[in-house]
Protein backbone atom coordinates (compact mmCIF):
# COMPACT_ATOMS: atom_id res chain seq x y z
CA UNK A 1 0.00 0.00 0.00
CA UNK A 2 1.40 3.42 -0.88
CA UNK A 3 2.04 5.99 1.92
CA UNK A 4 1.36 9.36 2.15
CA UNK A 5 4.39 10.41 0.32
CA UNK A 6 4.21 8.11 -2.84
CA UNK A 7 0.14 8.46 -3.39
CA UNK A 8 0.14 11.23 -5.54
CA UNK A 9 -1.68 14.77 -4.62
CA UNK A 10 -4.56 16.57 -5.97
CA UNK A 11 -2.36 18.45 -7.91
CA UNK A 12 0.00 16.33 -9.30
CA UNK A 13 -3.23 14.65 -10.30
CA UNK A 14 -4.58 17.29 -12.28
CA UNK A 15 -1.27 18.32 -13.99
CA UNK A 16 -0.70 15.15 -15.60
CA UNK A 17 -4.70 15.51 -16.58
CA UNK A 18 -3.86 18.76 -18.38
CA UNK A 19 -0.82 16.88 -19.91
CA UNK A 20 -3.16 13.82 -21.41
CA UNK A 21 -5.93 15.96 -22.15
CA UNK A 22 -4.62 18.50 -24.34
CA UNK A 23 -6.37 17.22 -27.60
CA UNK A 24 -9.83 16.51 -26.36
CA UNK A 25 -11.04 13.87 -23.77
CA UNK A 26 -8.42 11.77 -22.31
CA UNK A 27 -8.47 8.22 -23.55
CA UNK A 28 -8.82 6.80 -19.90
CA UNK A 29 -10.35 3.68 -21.31
CA UNK A 30 -7.15 2.72 -22.63
CA UNK A 31 -5.13 3.31 -19.88
CA UNK A 32 -4.91 1.28 -16.96
CA UNK A 33 -1.95 2.17 -14.54
CA UNK A 34 -0.84 0.35 -11.11
CA UNK A 35 -2.94 1.22 -8.27
CA UNK A 36 -1.39 4.27 -6.00
CA UNK A 37 -4.07 3.80 -3.24
CA UNK A 38 -7.52 6.08 -2.33
CA UNK A 39 -6.81 9.92 -2.51
CA UNK A 40 -9.78 11.75 0.16
CA UNK A 41 -11.63 13.12 -2.77
CA UNK A 42 -15.58 12.76 -2.74
CA UNK A 43 -17.99 13.54 -5.31
CA UNK A 44 -21.04 14.08 -3.33
CA UNK A 45 -25.06 13.56 -4.05
CA UNK A 46 -25.58 17.03 -5.45
CA UNK A 47 -22.85 16.83 -7.45
CA UNK A 48 -20.07 18.71 -5.74
CA UNK A 49 -16.50 17.65 -5.16
CA UNK A 50 -14.82 17.19 -2.37
CA UNK A 51 -10.93 16.79 -1.07
CA UNK A 52 -9.63 16.35 2.10
CA UNK A 53 -13.32 17.90 3.13
CA UNK A 54 -13.58 20.75 1.64
CA UNK A 55 -15.50 21.71 -1.21
CA UNK A 56 -13.25 22.26 -4.73
CA UNK A 57 -14.61 25.36 -5.73
CA UNK A 58 -12.99 25.86 -9.28
CA UNK A 59 -15.26 24.58 -11.44
CA UNK A 60 -12.66 23.95 -14.53
CA UNK A 61 -10.45 21.52 -11.70
CA UNK A 62 -13.89 19.58 -11.25
CA UNK A 63 -14.25 19.41 -15.28
CA UNK A 64 -10.58 18.14 -15.54
CA UNK A 65 -10.59 15.65 -12.80
CA UNK A 66 -14.20 14.22 -14.35
CA UNK A 67 -12.16 14.00 -17.35
CA UNK A 68 -10.30 11.10 -15.80
CA UNK A 69 -12.85 9.34 -14.15
CA UNK A 70 -12.84 5.73 -14.50
CA UNK A 71 -15.50 2.87 -13.23
CA UNK A 72 -14.47 -0.17 -12.63
CA UNK A 73 -16.66 -2.34 -11.46
CA UNK A 74 -18.49 -0.63 -8.15
CA UNK A 75 -15.66 1.55 -7.17
CA UNK A 76 -14.24 4.87 -9.15
CA UNK A 77 -10.77 6.07 -10.09
CA UNK A 78 -8.58 8.91 -11.39
CA UNK A 79 -6.32 7.62 -14.24
CA UNK A 80 -3.95 9.20 -15.87
CA UNK A 81 -1.40 6.94 -18.00
CA UNK A 82 0.93 6.67 -15.33
CA UNK A 83 -1.30 6.39 -11.75
CA UNK A 84 -4.67 5.36 -10.43
CA UNK A 85 -6.29 6.71 -7.42
CA UNK A 86 -9.37 5.84 -6.05
CA UNK A 87 -11.92 8.23 -4.72
CA UNK A 88 -15.43 7.72 -2.93
CA UNK A 89 -18.81 8.82 -4.53
CA UNK A 90 -21.96 9.30 -2.63
CA UNK A 91 -24.56 8.18 -5.81
CA UNK A 92 -23.84 8.69 -8.81
CA UNK A 93 -20.35 10.26 -10.62
CA UNK A 94 -22.22 12.81 -12.07
CA UNK A 95 -25.30 15.15 -11.75
CA UNK A 96 -27.57 16.17 -14.71
CA UNK A 97 -29.03 19.92 -14.29
CA UNK A 98 -30.49 20.32 -17.66
CA UNK A 99 -31.85 18.55 -20.61
CA UNK A 100 -33.26 20.05 -24.01
CA UNK A 101 -35.53 18.42 -25.81
CA UNK A 102 -36.34 18.19 -29.62
CA UNK A 103 -38.99 16.90 -31.21
CA UNK A 104 -42.45 15.12 -30.18
CA UNK A 105 -44.09 11.86 -29.16
CA UNK A 106 -42.38 8.63 -30.26
CA UNK A 107 -40.16 11.09 -32.13
CA UNK A 108 -39.06 13.01 -28.91
CA UNK A 109 -35.00 13.34 -28.20
CA UNK A 110 -33.57 14.16 -24.85
CA UNK A 111 -30.40 15.48 -24.51
CA UNK A 112 -29.19 16.01 -20.98
CA UNK A 113 -26.55 18.13 -19.90
CA UNK A 114 -24.37 17.79 -16.56
CA UNK A 115 -22.71 19.75 -14.15
CA UNK A 116 -19.22 19.37 -15.46
CA UNK A 117 -20.67 19.95 -18.98
CA UNK A 118 -20.88 16.65 -20.54
CA UNK A 119 -23.97 15.66 -22.63
CA UNK A 120 -25.54 12.46 -23.93
CA UNK A 121 -28.61 12.08 -25.68
CA UNK A 122 -31.28 9.71 -24.05
CA UNK A 123 -31.61 6.48 -26.23
CA UNK A 124 -29.94 2.95 -26.42
CA UNK A 125 -26.69 3.46 -26.02
CA UNK A 126 -27.31 6.24 -23.04
CA UNK A 127 -30.79 4.38 -21.31
CA UNK A 128 -32.98 6.25 -18.33
CA UNK A 129 -33.63 4.49 -15.55
CA UNK A 130 -35.75 5.17 -12.58
CA UNK A 131 -34.92 3.65 -8.99
CA UNK A 132 -37.61 4.02 -6.15
CA UNK A 133 -36.32 4.56 -2.40
CA UNK A 134 -38.02 1.35 -0.92
CA UNK A 135 -38.98 3.10 2.25
CA UNK A 136 -40.68 6.56 0.91
CA UNK A 137 -40.65 5.72 -2.90
CA UNK A 138 -39.21 8.55 -3.52
CA UNK A 139 -37.60 8.71 -7.17
CA UNK A 140 -34.03 8.59 -8.09
CA UNK A 141 -34.09 9.12 -12.34
CA UNK A 142 -30.39 8.32 -13.56
CA UNK A 143 -29.06 8.48 -17.18
CA UNK A 144 -25.83 6.91 -18.60
CA UNK A 145 -23.32 9.10 -19.58
CA UNK A 146 -20.58 7.53 -20.71
CA UNK A 147 -17.86 4.96 -19.70
CA UNK A 148 -20.68 3.13 -18.01
CA UNK A 149 -20.75 6.02 -15.32
CA UNK A 150 -24.39 7.28 -14.69
CA UNK A 151 -25.69 11.20 -14.01
CA UNK A 152 -28.67 11.64 -11.42
CA UNK A 153 -30.79 13.80 -12.86
CA UNK A 154 -31.67 16.73 -10.69
CA UNK A 155 -34.90 17.31 -9.17
CA UNK A 156 -35.93 20.24 -11.36
CA UNK A 157 -34.95 18.60 -14.49
CA UNK A 158 -37.03 15.19 -13.41
CA UNK A 159 -40.09 17.74 -12.85
CA UNK A 160 -40.14 18.75 -16.50
CA UNK A 161 -39.46 15.56 -17.58
CA UNK A 162 -42.20 14.27 -15.96
CA UNK A 163 -44.54 16.81 -17.90
CA UNK A 164 -43.26 15.56 -21.06
CA UNK A 165 -44.41 11.19 -19.95
CA UNK A 166 -47.19 9.41 -21.75
CA UNK A 167 -48.56 6.24 -20.89
CA UNK A 168 -47.74 3.24 -22.96
CA UNK A 169 -47.69 -0.24 -22.58
CA UNK A 170 -44.59 -2.04 -21.64
CA UNK A 171 -44.16 -5.40 -20.46
CA UNK A 172 -47.84 -6.42 -20.17
CA UNK A 173 -48.91 -3.27 -18.15
CA UNK A 174 -49.48 0.48 -18.87
CA UNK A 175 -46.32 2.03 -17.66
CA UNK A 176 -46.09 6.49 -17.76
CA UNK A 177 -42.55 6.93 -18.65
CA UNK A 178 -40.38 9.12 -21.70
CA UNK A 179 -39.65 8.49 -25.50
CA UNK A 180 -36.30 9.55 -26.48
CA UNK A 181 -34.45 8.57 -29.47
CA UNK A 182 -37.49 5.82 -30.64
CA UNK A 183 -37.00 4.29 -27.25
CA UNK A 184 -39.44 4.48 -24.75
CA UNK A 185 -38.30 4.37 -21.03
CA UNK A 186 -40.97 3.60 -18.14
CA UNK A 187 -40.89 5.47 -15.09
CA UNK A 188 -43.63 4.34 -12.93
CA UNK A 189 -46.83 1.55 -13.21
CA UNK A 190 -49.63 3.77 -14.38
CA UNK A 191 -51.72 2.21 -12.07
CA UNK A 192 -49.47 3.50 -9.49
CA UNK A 193 -50.48 7.18 -10.87
CA UNK A 194 -54.40 6.37 -10.11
Amino acid sequence: MPTDQTRPSADTLAAAARQAGKRGRPPVHLWNPPFCGDLDMEIRRDGSWWYLGTPIGRHALVRLFASILKREGDRYFLVTPVEKVGIRVQDAPFLATDFRVEGAGRDQVLTFVTSVEDEATAGPDHPIRVMRDPATGEPSPYVLMRDGMEALIDRKSFYRLVELGVHEPHEGESWFGLWSAGRFFPVIPSAELA
